[in-house]
């Protein structure tokens, strides 16, 4: 493990088919009035809705609805959200649902008493928080984003093509995030496998830097082995209680912070599928996945050691009489394989991105220095492979715009390299 870092993650969790009765206390450490927070209304149809207000009312919480919350939740949705808390003083943002409720209530809880647009302060000028915040506990709906217990909220501006992400403080984590993995059963198949992706994603974003011998990669290739186990029994059987429970608790490991210490972490991914969401509203979990095969055939040569890694210690690919390029070049391949297998969207044009989108998509894409992509690969200037040690993060040069606009053409099938189907 290189570096320093100092790690800490204040969220309590719930976890398992008896996680609500956990609900009750936790409201007796908050006041009477709580804002409760939701989509489009599918906990009204499964029953979670009349479970939670009715565990509301019997501890005497006067509730303060805030319904339509949105898969990509928007700056308008955000100050609609801040009206409703700051003009009833709540005490407590309870979101009822997936990742975005979850974003969601973050940002309002940092937003609500915020004297300027939080969009400038939080979303473009990336400032942390000066004013008071609302407390925020989750109840889990659905898995993939891990915001149940980490400080990230995204937020979509469609006037201005942006989606972007804001990782919070500690101060900011839920304090509290009830997880039944038996509310994820009746969640449509696009929509499970889309949070399968994200899980696998938020892994091999945090996987794909450093070369060291680190005990985060271990932790995260075993979570990968888990998850990619766990996938292929829940497509098949969606109420397979140990399967969805696996993926959970996958799901809340992959981006709770833990892993991600000792490690530069990417990024990439994610940074050119959030702004992919900004110009088509697409599943989330779709946008990483149409993005991911182009980009890490793109970084391949420079991480092809942590590549090989993944190959062998993930997918079981088998290393003799094979040369690094080859193992590396056949795990990705398996990935490939795997991520048909679910069902995932490969190509961008498939989520609508058109040709005159590129631009903007890479324009919108903000750029990362903690990967792979800043290195030199082997032999490009003229150096031995083991004189090619990656100088600190922070000093090698980020990746140009051109970089990020090639790796989001290659996702859609016109002008796409690499062989991505």
């Amino acid at each position: 493990m290189l570096g320093n870092f100092t790690y800490c993650n204040p969220t309590k969790l719930h976890f398992g088919p008896n996680a609500m009765d956990a609900l009750a206390g936790e409201l007796t450490h908050y006041g009477p009035k709580v804002q409760l927070i939701y989509g489009g209304g599918s906990i009204k149809k499964n029953g979670i809705y009349d479970q939670v207000v009715a565990i509301l009312k019997a501890a005497g919480k006067e509730v303060f609805e805030d319904p339509g919350v949105m898969p990509n939740p928007t700056v308008e949705k955000l100050y609609e959200g801040c009206k409703i808390a700051r003009e009833n003083d709540v005490d407590l943002l309870l979101a009822v649902g997936g990742g975005s409720c979850c974003d969601y209530a973050k940002a309002v809880s940092v937003s609500a008493w915020c004297d300027e647009d939080p969009w400038e302060k939080y979303y473009l000028r990336m400032e942390d928080p000066d004013n008071k915040l609302i407390p925020v506990g989750c109840v889990l709906t659905m898995v993939g984003t891990g915001s149940e217990m980490n400080g990230g909220s995204v937020i979509t501006n469609h006037a201005a093509k942006l989606k972007i992400g804001h990782v919070f403080g500690e101060e900011v984590f839920p304090k509290f995030s009830i997880l039944n993995p038996e509310y994820t059963y009746t969640l449509p198949h696009y929509q499970m496998v889309a949070g399968i992706y994200d899980i696998m994603n938020h892994i091999t974003e945090q996987y794909f830097s450093g070369e060291d011998d680190s005990t985060s990669d271990y932790l995260m290739e075993g979570l990968m082995r888990s998850l990619i186990h766990s996938s292929r029994i829940a497509v098949k059987d969606p109420k397979n209680y140990e399967a969805r429970s696996n993926i959970m608790w996958v799901a809340t490991w992959a981006l709770n912070t833990l892993i991600a210490q000792g490690k530069a972490t990417d990024w990439m991914v994610h940074m050119i599928g959030q702004s992919v969401g900004a110009y088509t509203d697409a599943t989330h979990g779709m946008t990483l996945s149409a993005v991911s095969l182009p980009y890490y055939r793109h970084i391949l040569p420079y991480g092809l050691h942590q590549f090989k890694k993944f190959a062998i210690n993930v997918w079981g690919v088998r290393p003799e009489g094979k040369t690094d390029e080859a193992i590396a070049q056949e795990g990705l391949e398996a990935m490939e394989a795997w991520m048909k297998e679910m069902g995932l969207v490969l190509h961008l044009a498939e989520l609508g991105v058109t040709q005159d989108m590129v631009e903007g998509i890479a324009k919108g894409s903000f750029v990362m220095e903690g990967g792979l992509q800043g290195a030199h690969p082997p032999g490009d200037c003229g150096h031995s492979p083991a004189e090619h040690v990656r100088p600190p993060v922070g000093t090698r040069p980020a990746p140009s715009l051109l970089h990020t606009e090639k790796a989001a053409q290659s996702g859609l099938p016109f002008g796409r390299k690499g062989g991505n189907g």
